[in-house]
């Protein structure tokens, strides 16, 4: 199948499609061209892009990604070692919300500082908030 029709079974855009074949996700052989130079997919291209879509829907990088089409290739996929990345991936996004929920309450608290320090007649002054340790 041509990228057109590949791009609408898999739900990707050609770009994304083109962007996973520069970046070794996916490949196409020379001998998986017509003879005006098109590509022809194949349906293990299609598969592939569909796991590709998936474990990328879990939020992996695409190094990640890469690292368990891997183990699919070579069958190790198993319960065991996924529930053990999927484990330390949900462990990192905890982390994650931990740090931004920090930063969130940082910001309001540096927010009603900066009101209570702020007074109307300094329209043309910068925010302490930005310019200074003060808050």
């Amino acid at each position: 199948m041509l990228i057109g029709e590949l791009s609408k079974q898999a739900g990707l855009s050609r770009d994304t499609i083109r962007f996973y074949e520069k970046q070794g996700l996916i490949a196409v052989g020379r001998k998986e061209r017509r003879f005006n130079n098109y590509k022809e997919y194949s349906e293990d291209t299609l598969q592939r892009l569909l796991h590709i879509k998936r474990i990328k829907g879990f939020g992996f990088t695409l190094n990640e990604t890469a690292h368990f089409l891997d183990m699919i290739e070579r069958k190790q996929a198993t319960c065991g070692d996924v529930s053990e990345k999927i484990s330390e991936k949900v462990s990192l996004i905890e982390r994650k919300i931990a740090d931004l929920e920090f930063i969130k309450k940082s910001m309001i608290n540096g927010v009603d500082k900066c009101l209570e320090k702020c007074r109307p007649d300094t329209a043309e002054c910068n925010c302490p908030m930005l310019v200074s340790d003060l808050i």
